[in-house]
């Protein structure tokens, strides 16, 4: 078991190291931190790892933060939270306090803009094989409730674009029903179990 000391130096490195080479949005953060947390220290299984990146997406604020945030709560509580949010948050503010200043000569550079054009190609492919690897697991994971949902999602908001306001609320209330029914359903089973030993 870690030392509280080295679990908040570990949390801290990590998140910074994700945050220093997040480059070209968010979502980048999504495939790093699963290879991180899930992949290399198996601190968090495929599935929690998901549930952290749903609530982290409907939430206000970046989503690489709020990823950040609640792993390090889900490790070491609020001290946990606090020092990932600063592991994520630093980098950025280190990386475009420097660049503010040269900023002109960076806008200028012609091969500063082709080297940019690239890493927006680059970063599409990622994003491209985090949802694909995410909706994979959901559909190998054979909860139909789930499929059926990511599936409409993405027929509402590509083909009718609707607001993602009311996918979330949607999504939310499909979740507390559901989540009901099988609370419901458990401890129902529970009753029938405790009348068969008596």
């Amino acid at each position: 078991m870690k030392t509280k000391g080295k679990l908040y130096r570990e949390l801290f490195l990590s998140t910074f190291k994700l945050s220093a080479f997040t480059i070209g949005g968010g979502y980048v953060i999504v495939p790093l931190m699963r290879k991180r947390f899930v992949e290399e220290l198996g601190w968090i299984d495929e599935r929690e790892m998901l549930d952290l990146i749903s609530v982290s997406q409907s939430s206000p604020g970046p989503i690489a933060v709020n990823a950040s945030l609640m792993v390090g709560y889900r490790m070491a509580g609020i001290a946990g939270a606090l020092i990932t949010a600063l592991g994520t948050v630093l980098p950025p503010f280190l990386i475009i306090s420097v660049v503010s200043l040269f900023y002109q000569q960076f806008r200028a550079n012609q091969y500063i803009n082709i080297a940019m054009v690239g890493m927006q190609a680059g970063v599409a492919a990622i994003i491209c094989n985090v949802v694909l690897d995410m909706g994979l697991f959901i559909i190998k994971d054979k909860n139909w409730i789930s499929t059926l949902i990511m599936i409409s999602v993405f027929v509402a908001v590509f083909f009718f674009k609707v607001n993602i306001f009311w996918v979330i609320l949607s999504c939310g209330l499909i979740g507390l029903i559901t989540g009901g029914i099988r609370k419901s359903k458990s401890q129902t089973r529970q009753e029938e179990e405790r009348e068969g030993d008596q």
